[in-house]
């Protein structure tokens, strides 16, 4: 395929020999008509006429080669874009896939931090539940610590006194053995006498 400079080239060329034929038709009519000579008229007539035709089919053949050329440059400049459009169109479908399969992870991994959530959510109030409870179960077991240990102290005071009256009955007891021992002792002399 020639250059576009090639072709501008060749279409001057082509177009000054036109421009030459045409002169030299406009040449000889111009020097036949002052001879005023019919034989002359006539040649110059029939060869301006033949360069005429000749300038013309050179001309049209320029032209159709300057439209077969531009039909050429937009073929081949629709071939371009059709490869540049399948080009974008795959581009675009790579990123369209990419963005979905991005999208896709990012709304695996959302619902995947949503399950995780809850989860933290339901142990933490299940948490929450058992501190409660512990904490209720804590405050009893102090207020039953508070009565137990008021009824310690009561049953120490009780103890004590019990074992200030056992004390005292035991010494009683002593002092009532004694004086049964005493009494005991001197009966049989009582009862010899």
């Amino acid at each position: 395929m020639a250059s576009p400079q090639a072709r501008r080239r060749q279409r001057s060329t082509r177009l000054l020999v036109a421009v030459v034929l045409l002169a030299t038709a406009a040449l000889a009519v111009a020097v036949a008509v002052p001879t005023r000579s019919w034989a002359l008229s006539a040649v110059a007539a029939v060869l301006a006429l033949a360069l005429g035709a000749g300038a013309t089919r050179i001309t049209h053949a320029e032209l159709l080669q300057s439209r077969r050329d531009a039909a050429r440059d937009r073929a081949e400049q629709a071939q371009a874009y059709r490869t540049l459009t399948e080009e974008r169109v795959a581009e675009h479908a790579a990123y369209t896939d990419h963005m979905e399969q991005k999208a896709t992870r990012q709304l695996r991994a959302l619902t995947e931090l949503e399950e995780a959530l809850t989860q933290a959510q339901t142990r933490a109030a299940g948490a929450t539940r058992r501190y409660q409870a512990a904490e209720r179960r804590a405050d009893a077991a102090e207020s039953d610590r508070r009565e137990v240990e008021g009824e310690l102290a009561t049953a120490r005071d009780a103890l004590a006194a019990a074992e200030l009256r056992i004390s005292e009955l035991t010494q009683q007891i002593d002092v009532l053995r004694a004086e049964l021992d005493a009494w005991h002792a001197a009966e049989p002399v009582r009862k010899h006498a």
